[in-house]
C-alpha cells in the first residue's frame, strides 16, 4: 500500500490506546487515534468475506470530527478502491467522517456501508459507486441462492423468501438518516443504489447507543443532487428495517434480515415534537428496471429531482401504519419524469429486454419486458401531492399500457381521496396515455384487489383531465360515482365530483369474509371487497372510499361477523354517512363509540347507541348518545356514522384520535349467509343526485396541448312531467346540444382530427324500416377518421338492416338494441378504445370524454 499521504498514528503492540492499522487485506481505524487523513490512495483486491475485513473500515471509533476533539476533522478522499472481496468503505460506530471523491468498483457487498445504526452525521461527498454485486455476510447483501443456502443463522424450520428476507445489496446502504449524501453516484447495483433502512434499536457492539425507535424519528441529513442509475430494484429506496433480535422459533428468520418498517422523521428524534420533512433535492434516477425511486414515510419531499427510462418513475407510499398515523404526506414538486428518452441504449447478442419504443417504434432497451406498463408517477395509499411536474414522452402502444400516472400493481390496499395534483404539464404524452387505472390482463393479472378497485386521486386544476376540481376514479367504482360523472375509457376511468372519505370495517375473528358494499342510489353497481389483510391474521379490513353525506347497505358472503370496529379515516367534523348492516334474525347487539389516541395508545369510550323503533331517529343523535334502528324484516341493522372532532390536514384521523363504532352481535347459532341486497332493495334504494356539480370543462387557450378531450353527452329516457309522460333525447358536443324531433333515431358526425360537428340529421322510425337507403347513404358519405355519435328517440325499429350501420361504426355484430339506445361510433379502419353502446328498455345514457385528434396506438 503506498501510505506516503496517510497521517493514521499507530500505537506499538500491547499499548492501550486503540490504533490504525492494516491487516489482511484492510485499513482499521479503532477508537481513539491520533489523526486520520487518508488520501490518494488506490485499494485493489482488498476485504473478505469475513466479518471485520473491509479496504476502509472506521471500526467504533465514535466522533471523528470536531465533537471528538479531532481539528481538522477526519477524512479519506480521492481514494480508487476496486475488484473489492467486502464492501468498499464501512462506517461501524463512527461519527461525522469525511469521505470525499471516493470511486468503489466491483465490489462484493453493500459498497459504502453503515452498519449498526448509531452511525450518524458522516458526509458521503462526490463519491462514485459501480458494479456492486451480493456477497454472504448479511441476509441483505444476499442473493436469492445465497438467502436459500446460508441459513446456519435461522431457527431450524426456516424457509426462506429471498424477496422479502434478503435481496437488498446497495451501493450506499444508509442504517440511519442521519448522514448526509452529497453528488453522489451509484449505478450497476445488483440491487439498489441508495437504501435507507433502519435499526429500530442499534445492533451488534453499539447496542444500547440510542432507544428504541430512535433511528425511524430522527430528521434526514442532506440528500442534494445525487444520481443512481442501471440499478436493478431501484436508483432509491427508504423504506423497511433489519430484524434486531436473534432467531427464535418466534421468528425463525436470521439476525439483521430485511423486515418492515416505517420512517416518520420529526424534531430531535421525538414523536410529540413536530414532523420535519425528508427533503431529496436535484436526485436523478435513470434505466433503474424497475423503480427511479420507492420512499415510505412521512414527510418525504422532492424537490427539482429528474426520473428517466425507468420501469417506475417513483412511487410514494403513506408513512404511517393504521391507526398510529398522526398525519403525513409525501410530495414531489418541480421535478420532471420521462418515460422513453432519447437513450436508446445499444441492443446486444443477450439482450433481453430489446423493443419498440411507444413515441417513434424504433428499437430500444425496456426496463423489465416489452410489455412492462412504463409509468411515471405510481399513486399507492397516500396522501401525495404532485405539483409542478413535467411529465415527457409516455406513449403507450397497443399491449403495452404505459402511463405518465398510474396506481401500484396488485394493491390491497386502501387509496386516499386526498391524493392530488396542481400544474401538472405533459409534451410529447398524448392524452390517452396521461393516467391508466388499469385492467385485466398482463401484469395487472384480475385487477380484483381492494386497492385496484378503488383508487381514485384529486385534479386540483384540471391539468391532468381538463375538469378544474374534479376526481378521478376507476370507470367502475360506484360507491363514488354520481349520474353526471364522465367516463375516460382510454384510462378505465371516470371523471367525478364530490365530497369523499373512507370507511375501515375491522371484522374481528374471521379473516376470510368476502364483504359487499352498496350505495343506495346504485343497488345493481355493488364493490366486492376481499380485504387488505392476509388470510392467517384474526381480522380482517375493508376500506372502500365513500361519499359523503349517502347512505349505503354491507353484506357477507358468509355470516356476518360477531364483532366489528368501524373507523372514519379522513372525516372532517360533521361528516356522515348512514350505513345498514346485514345480518340474521334474531341477532342482539351492543353498540358503542370511542376514541383512540395514537400517541398514549388508550382508548376512551365516548358513547352508546340505543335501539329505536323510528327509522327516522336513527338522524338524531347527541354529544354520548345515539340511537340504532334494526329492521329485522330486511335484517338490516342501520347507524349513522358522523364524525365529532375536527380533523388536521393530512391526518387520516380526528384531533382527538380515531373516532370508532363498535358492534358486537349476538348472532343466532346455524344462521346462514348474511347477504340481505335482495330484501334491501328497491325498499331503500334512494334517488341518485349529484351533490357537487361537475365543474366546467377547460377549453380553448386553457389548455396547455394541442390535443384535448371531446366531451360527449347523449341520452335517451322517458321522463315524467307531472302526470305526462314524454320522451327526451338528446346528443350534446362540448356543451352544444343537438334535441331529436322526432321518433327514430339522431345522428351527428364529427370530425376526429379537429372535434368540429360536420353534420346532424335525424332519421325517422318509418324511414328505418326495410331497406334504409338514405341512412345508409349518409354514413358512405361521412368521411373516414369521424366520430359517429347515435341516439334514439321514442318509438323507434330496434332491429333491421340498419343496424348494420353500427356495425359498420364499430358495434359487435351481436348486438341486441332495446327500447332506449345511445351509441359512440367511429368511421375509420380501426376500432378505438371508447366505441361505446348502452341500450336499456327504460333508458339509455352515455357521458364521456373522445380524445381529439383521434389517433392509432402503433401496435407492440
Amino acid at each position: 500500500m503506498a501510505a506516503s499521504c496517510c497521517e493514521a498514528t499507530c500505537s506499538p503492540r500491547g499499548s492501550q490506546r486503540p490504533r490504525a492499522l492494516l491487516v489482511q487485506h484492510e485499513v482499521t481505524f479503532a477508537l481513539g487515534f491520533k489523526a486520520a487523513h487518508l488520501e490518494g490512495v488506490e485499494l485493489k483486491h482488498m476485504g473478505q468475506q469475513l466479518v471485520g475485513q473491509y479496504p476502509i473500515h472506521f471500526h467504533l471509533a465514535g466522533d471523528v470530527d470536531g465533537r471528538g476533539g479531532y481539528d481538522p476533522p477526519t477524512y479519506v478522499r480521492e481514494l480508487s478502491i476496486h475488484h473489492t472481496f467486502s464492501r468498499c468503505v464501512t462506517v461501524h460506530g463512527s461519527n461525522g467522517l469525511l469521505v470525499k471523491d471516493v470511486v468503489g468498483y466491483n465490489s462484493l457487498g453493500h459498497c459504502f456501508f453503515t452498519e449498526d445504526g448509531p452511525e450518524e452525521r458522516n458526509t458521503f461527498d462526490h463519491c462514485l459507486g459501480l458494479l456492486v454485486k451480493s456477497g454472504t455476510l448479511l441476509p441483505s447483501d444476499r442473493d436469492s441462492k445465497m438467502c436459500r443456502m446460508i441459513t446456519e443463522d435461522s431457527y431450524p424450520g426456516y424457509v426462506p423468501k429471498p424477496r422479502q428476507d434478503c435481496n437488498a445489496v446497495s451501493t450506499f446502504w444508509m442504517a440511519n438518516p442521519n448522514n448526509n449524501l452529497i453528488n453522489c453516484a451509484a449505478a450497476g447495483s445488483e440491487e439498489t443504489g441508495f437504501w435507507f433502512i433502519f435499526h429500530h434499536v442499534p445492533t451488534g457492539p453499539s447496542v444500547g447507543t440510542y432507544s428504541p425507535g430512535y433511528s425511524e424519528h430522527i430528521p434526514l441529513g442532506r440528500f442534494h443532487n445525487n444520481r443512481a442509475h442501471s440499478n436493478y430494484r431501484a436508483g432509491m429506496i427508504i423504506d423497511n428495517g433489519v430484524k434486531t433480535t436473534e432467531a427464535s422459533a418466534k421468528d425463525k428468520r436470521p439476525f439483521l434480515s430485511i423486515i418492515s418498517a416505517r420512517y416518520s422523521p420529526h424534531q430531535d428524534a421525538d414523536p410529540l415534537k413536530p414532523r420535519e420533512p425528508a427533503i431529496i433535492k436535484h436526485f436523478t434516477a435513470y434505466k433503474n428496471q424497475d423503480h427511479g425511486a420507492w420512499l415510505r414515510g412521512g414527510d418525504v419531499w422532492l424537490d427539482s429531482c429528474r426520473f428517466a427510462d425507468n420501469g417506475i418513475g417513483l412511487t410514494l407510499a403513506s408513512g404511517g401504519t393504521f391507526p398510529y398515523d398522526d398525519g403525513s404526506k409525501q410530495e414531489i414538486k418541480n421535478s420532471l419524469f420521462v418515460g422513453e428518452s432519447g437513450n436508446v441504449g445499444t441492443e446486444m447478442m443477450d439482450n433481453r429486454i430489446w423493443g419498440p419504443g411507444g413515441l417513434d417504434h424504433s428499437g430500444r432497451t425496456l426496463p423489465i419486458g416489452q410489455n412492462f406498463p412504463i409509468r411515471g408517477i405510481q399513486f399507492y395509499d397516500g396522501p401525495i401531492n404532485i405539483q409542478n411536474c413535467t411529465f415527457r414522452k409516455f406513449v403507450a402502444l397497443e399491449g403495452r399500457h404505459t402511463s405518465a400516472l398510474a396506481f401500484r400493481l396488485n394493491n390491497a390496499w386502501q387509496s386516499c381521496p386526498h391524493n392530488n395534483v396542481t400544474n401538472i404539464a405533459f409534451e410529447d404524452v398524448p392524452i390517452t396515455s396521461r393516467v391508466f387505472f388499469g385492467e385485466p390482463g398482463p401484469w395487472f393479472n384480475q385487477l380484483d384487489m381492494d386497492g385496484d378497485k378503488t383508487s381514485v386521486f384529486h385534479d386540483v386544476d384540471g391539468s391532468v383531465s381538463e375538469y378544474p376540481g374534479s376526481y378521478l376514479t376507476k370507470d367502475d367504482n360506484w360507491l363514488v360515482r354520481h349520474p353526471d360523472c364522465i367516463n375516460v375509457p382510454d384510462w378505465r376511468g371516470a371523471i367525478c365530483s364530490g365530497r369523499y372519505a373512507q370507511m375501515y370495517i375491522q371484522a374481528y375473528k374471521t379473516s376470510n369474509l368476502r364483504m359487499k358494499i352498496i350505495k343506495n342510489d346504485f343497488p345493481s353497481r355493488p364493490l366486492h371487497l376481499e380485504g387488505a389483510l392476509a388470510r392467517s391474521t384474526h381480522y380482517q379490513q375493508y376500506q372502500p372510499v365513500v361519499a359523503l353525506q349517502k347512505g349505503y347497505t354491507v353484506h357477507w358472503d358468509q355470516p356476518a361477523p360477531a364483532e366489528l370496529a368501524i373507523w372514519l379515516i379522513n372525516f372532517n367534523k360533521g361528516d356522515w354517512i348512514r350505513v345498514g348492516f346485514c345480518y340474521p334474525r334474531g341477532t342482539s347487539f351492543s353498540i358503542l363509540s370511542d376514541v383512540h389516541n395514537r400517541l398514549l395508545k388508550q382508548t376512551s369510550k365516548t358513547g352508546t347507541f340505543v335501539r329505536t323503533l323510528q327509522m327516522d331517529k336513527v338522524e338524531q343523535s347527541f354529544t354520548g348518545r345515539g340511537h340504532y334502528y334494526w329492521d329485522e324484516d330486511s335484517g338490516l341493522l342501520f347507524l349513522k356514522l358522523r364524525a365529532q372532532n375536527e380533523r388536521e390536514r393530512f391526518a387520516f384521523c380526528s384531533v382527538r384520535g380515531c373516532e370508532r363504532i363498535r358492534i358486537k352481535a349476538l348472532i343466532p347459532k346455524n344462521a346462514g349467509v348474511s347477504d340481505c341486497t335482495a330484501t334491501a332493495y328497491p325498499r331503500f334504494a334512494e334517488r341518485a343526485v349529484v351533490d357537487v356539480p361537475m365543474p366546467r370543462k377547460l377549453r380553448g387557450a386553457q389548455l396547455k396541448t394541442k390535443d384535448r378531450f371531446l366531451e360527449v353527452k347523449m341520452e335517451s329516457s322517458r321522463q315524467r312531467f307531472f302526470h305526462l309522460l314524454s320522451d327526451v333525447a338528446y346528443i350534446e358536443v362540448d356543451g352544444t346540444r343537438y334535441p331529436s324531433s322526432e321518433d327514430g333515431i339522431q345522428m351527428v358526425a364529427i370530425d376526429g382530427s379537429r372535434g368540429h360537428v360536420v353534420s346532424h340529421t335525424s332519421f325517422s322510425s318509418t324511414m328505418l324500416q326495410g331497406v334504409p337507403w338514405q341512412l345508409f347513404g349518409h354514413v358512405a358519405a361521412i368521411p373516414d377518421n369521424s366520430i359517429v355519435l347515435v341516439v334514439s328517440k321514442g318509438r323507434y325499429t330496434s332491429r333491421g338492416l340498419w343496424t348494420r350501420v353500427l356495425e359498420k361504426l364499430g358495434a359487435d355484430k351481436s348486438l341486441r338494441l332495446k327500447e332506449k339506445m345511445a351509441f359512440v361510433g367511429f368511421k375509420g379502419s380501426f376500432r378505438p378504445t371508447w366505441v361505446t353502446l348502452d341500450t336499456e328498455d327504460h333508458g339509455a345514457k352515455i357521458f364521456q370524454v373522445v380524445p381529439i385528434p383521434v389517433v392509432r396506438k402503433k401496435k407492440l
